[in-house]
């Protein structure tokens, strides 16, 4: 009850503070206000920035792990591309060798790529991602279906020319109908449409979209494009357990089944490379940390300039109510209990100026930037509380002790 009465009688100290001298405290509680809206702007704008790139990026799959001839994480300009480059492609017998050995994955899948022109009588769609996959593609990647089915396995064996498509390529070859059952050519070929890709819709970036791209049985695929040692790459993927430690497992299991397999001696460096979707994400990650601790930066000078406003409204309210505070412990009220009221003043004040600057950053989560949508998240409105706390904490803990050590006799006489 005490607790209460000190808030309480706190929180009435600081309305009456604006309510004196309404165009000072507006002014000092300006810096808080400014600091904390730049802030929570910036990790509001980050947050928002990093997880529409992580969702354009989805494509890449969680705890998934890639073999391929390139290393995601390297780069620069002294990257050797020549020695990548003469690494040999994956083959249909290697994918086969790891689905019956690998015991550490979840699922594994082989796929090929290629850009392909798609047509349906007078219509055409240019520019087109062709995906060729097996039976267990869906065991590793989403595959959201929004009409139609995915592929029974026995499409998928018998290499039948049966089609998966988006639907930007569904509304532009076939408008106005329904795509099912519908027939489409691919470098000649006639293809019957069995499903369409659910609508994604625009990503931030240019990034694979299932709206521009189709999708055939992996033998379908060989028979348009010559794929293997000798063609066109296929990438080979695995889908790990959720933790750490089983991805690691993974990875050292494939690497030791996958020398096997292509005869490399100890001495012999690996010629392929194990990527995981983490590579990517992580260096995201690196990259808005960096402009996390560019907002904290110019941020803290306002929120500095803040404080100081802060401490000044407290030392005025120290000056005019030295009498009361001569009352107060005259008739028993303790130290802490000054202590305390002028603290929780002090963060009443500073928490009003972090609201209006949490109210300022939620309005600008009106603002439509593109395909970018900004969301104000409960935890940085809760940074935001805290940090304007703790500010109000420290600018009122000076003048609040000043407060709390005042003589009775002497503060009575101060009037």
């Amino acid at each position: 009850m005490i607790a209460i009465k000190l808030i309480w009688e706190s929180i009435l100290f600081a309305l009456q503070a604006l309510k004196a001298n309404l165009t000072r405290t507006i002014l000092s509680l300006l810096g808080v206000t400014v600091g904390i809206f730049a802030i929570i702007a910036v990790f509001t704008l980050v947050d928002s920035l990093e997880n529409n790139i992580k969702n354009s990026l989805s494509f890449l799959g969680n705890n998934v792990m890639t073999v391929d001839k390139f290393d995601y994480s390297a780069g620069g300009p002294d990257f050797p591309w020549w020695k990548y480059f003469r690494r040999p492609n994956n083959t249909f017998a290697e994918y086969t060798f790891l689905r019956d050995n690998v015991r550490g994955a979840d699922g594994i899948t082989i796929f090929a790529d290629a850009n392909v022109t798609v047509q349906s009588g007078n219509n055409s769609y240019s520019g087109t991602s062709l995906k060729g996959v097996s039976f267990t593609y869906k065991d590793v990647y989403d595959v959201p279906i929004g009409t139609g089915r995915f592929f029974t396995e026995l499409e998928i064996n018998s290499a039948r020319n049966v089609i998966l498509i988006g639907t930007k390529i569904a509304n532009s070859l076939f408008p106005n109908s329904d795509p099912l059952g519908k027939e489409l050519k691919i470098r000649g070929q006639k293809f019957f449409v069995i499903g369409v890709f659910e609508e994604e819709g625009e990503a931030l970036f240019d990034t694979p979209s299932k709206d521009e791209a189709v999708m055939v049985p992996y033998g379908t695929f060989t028979k348009l494009y010559n794929v293997g040692r000798y063609g066109l790459g296929p990438s080979i993927a695995m889908k790990g357990q959720e933790d750490d430690a089983g991805l690691i497992a993974l990875e050292n299991e494939v690497k030791g089944l996958l020398r096997a397999k292509r005869g490399l001696k100890p001495t012999e460096e690996d010629n392929f490379s194990l990527n995981k979707s983490e590579f990517i994400m992580n260096t995201i990650g690196s990259i808005f940390d960096v402009i996390s601790g560019a907002g904290w930066v110019i941020g803290g000078f306002s929120i500095l300039v803040g404080g100081f406003g802060i401490a000044n409204i407290m030392f005025v309210s120290v000056k005019e109510r030295t009498s009361i505070i001569g009352l107060q412990k005259s008739l028993g009220a303790k130290n802490y209990f000054i202590l305390f009221q002028f603290l929780f003043e002090a963060m009443f004040l500073s928490l009003i100026g972090g609201i209006a600057g949490i109210f300022l950053v939620y309005l600008i989560t009106f603002i439509q930037l593109g395909s970018l949508e900004l969301t104000l998240t409960f935890g940085n409105i809760i940074l935001g509380l805290g940090v304007s706390s703790l500010i109000g904490v420290v600018s009122g803990i000076v003048p609040a002790t000043l407060a709390a050590r005042l003589d009775p006799v002497e503060a009575i006489r101060s009037n």
